[in-house]
């Protein structure tokens, strides 16, 4: 059984950086692409980076290129999002994904 760990959120100041982590299990992580969303309240959870599963066919959406990385670590059965110059629309829940699991969130609160 896949089961997805995220890690990482809290409460950060408008401008500061975060870094997200999605510790996999239950599948042989290197051959997946991963996934980071999210969702705001009171919307629907969106697309926000994408990567393959040797690191390469990396996507951001809109709002995330340029100040979000995603990335990851065979090795380690682990997924990243790194967050700089955070605004406070950027919070939210924030979910990895592989294939039709979903972690169960990390909370990520920024401040103006």
């Amino acid at each position: 059984q896949v089961q997805l760990v995220e890690s990482g959120g809290g409460l950060v100041q408008a401008g500061g950086s975060l870094r997200l982590s999605c510790a996999a299990s239950g599948l042989t992580f290197r051959t997946y692409a991963m996934g980071w969303f999210r969702q705001a309240p009171v919307k629907e959870r969106e697309f926000v980076a994408s990567i393959g599963w040797s690191g390469d066919r990396i996507f951001h959406s809109p709002s995330a290129k340029g100040r979000f990385t995603i990335s990851r670590d065979n090795a380690k059965n682990t997924v990243y999002l790194q967050m700089n110059s955070l605004k406070p629309e950027d919070t939210a829940v924030y979910y990895c994904k592989v294939l039709d699991a979903w972690g169960q969130g990390t909370l990520v609160t920024v401040s103006s």
